[in-house]
C-alpha cells in the first residue's frame, strides 16, 4: 500500500513563519501539499511565499504570542504546529520559554497532532547566556504540555538569504581590517535547508520522532576566526582579522548601541557544536550540506566585479 502523507491538505501552523528559517520551511510544507498558516508578528514578511502556493493552501495570520487568545486563534483548526520563535529582543524568558509553554498546551487542547519545537544547540537552563536558558525553558514547557513534541536544536545557521553569512559578509566586504570577537569559538554551522528538511521529515512521520530531541550540526566546524577569513576568500578580497581578547570583547559588547550585545557574546563565546548525547541528521535520514559546498556561489554578489571578480585584476 503506498504511504500516506498526513499533511496533504492538513493545517500546519508555524509561529515565527515569516523569518529566515520559517520562509523555508512554509515552502518545504508547500511542496508536502500542506496547507500552511503563517503566524507572526508581521506576517506580511512571508508575502513572498505566494507564488508557491496554490489556491488557498497559503494563509496568514497576525499574533502576539504573549497573549493566550490570540496565540488559540492561530491553532483552532491545525493539524501540526512548528514553533520557530527566536529573539536577542525583549524579554527572552517569556517569547523563548513561558510563550513556548503556551503555545504547545493551545496546541494540545485545541486538537493538534503534532508539535515542532525550534531550540537551539547549547540550550541549557544554567547556561552562559539568557538565549541559552530561556529555550531550555520553552523545551521544558512544551515537553509538560505536549509530550510527545519533537524538539529540535539547531546550530547556528547560514543560508543564501540570511543567517551568519549575510551577516559577516556585508562587514567583510565593506572594511579592509575587521575585528573578530570568540575567534577560537567552535562552530558547526548548518544550512537552512537542511533544517527545514528535519521540521518537515519531523511532521511526515510523527510516530518516529515524537518525544525526541535532534541536534542539527554541520559536517564540518570551523572557528569564528577560519570562518571570517573564508568568506573573505570567497569574496575574493584582502582583508585583516584582528583577533579580540575576551575582556575587550565583553566591554565592547556591554555598551550602549553596539551591534552584539552581552548576551550574544556569550553565546558566541560558548560556541556551537553537537554534544553527542542526541541524535542527529542521521536518524532523520538527512545528509546535511557542507559550507564548503555552497560558500563560493553565495558571496558571488558580494565580489567587488560580482561573477566576472575572476577575470578582473585586484582583490578588493
Amino acid at each position: 500500500m503506498p504511504i500516506t502523507n498526513p499533511l496533504a491538505d492538513n493545517v500546519v501552523t508555524i509561529f515565527g513563519g515569516s523569518g529566515f528559517l520559517g520562509r523555508h520551511v512554509a515552502e518545504d510544507l508547500l511542496q508536502q501539499n500542506a496547507r500552511v498558516r503563517i503566524a507572526a508578528r508581521t506576517p506580511e514578511d512571508a508575502f513572498s511565499l505566494k507564488p508557491l502556493a496554490k489556491l488557498g493552501q497559503l494563509q496568514f495570520a497576525r499574533c502576539n504570542i504573549l497573549d493566550e487568545r490570540s496565540v488559540r486563534a492561530c491553532v483552532e483548526g491545525t493539524h501540526a504546529v512548528v514553533n520557530l520563535v527566536g529573539t536577542f529582543e525583549g524579554d527572552l524568558m517569556k517569547l523563548m520559554g513561558e510563550a513556548a509553554g503556551t503555545l504547545a498546551r493551545a496546541a494540545r487542547e485545541t486538537g493538534a497532532e503534532s508539535f515542532v519545537q525550534i531550540s537551539a544547540i547549547g540550550a541549557d537552563r544554567d547556561g552562559p547566556s539568557q538565549y541559552a536558558q530561556a529555550k531550555a525553558l520553552g523545551e521544558e514547557l512544551v515537553r509538560e504540555a505536549f509530550p510527545k513534541a519533537t524538539i529540535m536544536r539547531p546550530s547556528i545557521i547560514f543560508g543564501p538569504d540570511g543567517g551568519i553569512l549575510t551577516m559577516f559578509a556585508d562587514l567583510i566586504a565593506k572594511l579592509p581590517v575587521l575585528p573578530v570577537f570568540a575567534p577560537v569559538a567552535p562552530l558547526q554551522v548548518v544550512h537552512v535547508d537542511d533544517v527545514a528538511a528535519a521540521i518537515a521529515t519531523a511532521l511526515v512521520a510523527p510516530s518516529a520522532h515524537s518525544g525526541k530531541t535532534y541536534e542539527l550540526a554541520g559536517p564540518d566546524r570551523w572557528t569564528m576566526m577560519e570562518l571570517n577569513e573564508r568568506i573573505a576568500k570567497a569574496q575574493r578580497r584582502k582583508r585583516t582579522f584582528l583577533p579580540m581578547p575576551d575582556g575587550a570583547s565583553a566591554a565592547f559588547a556591554a555598551l550602549p548601541g553596539t551591534p552584539m550585545g552581552t548576551d550574544q557574546w556569550h553565546m558566541l563565546k560558548a560556541g556551537s557544536v553537537a554534544s553527542g548525547d542526541h541524535p542527529g541528521f542521521d536518524a532523520l535520514g538527512i545528509q546535511p550540506r557542507p559550507l564548503e559546498l555552497v560558500i563560493d556561489r553565495y558571496m558571488v554578489h558580494h565580489r567587488k566585479h560580482g561573477r566576472f571578480a575572476e577575470k578582473m585584476d585586484g582583490a578588493g
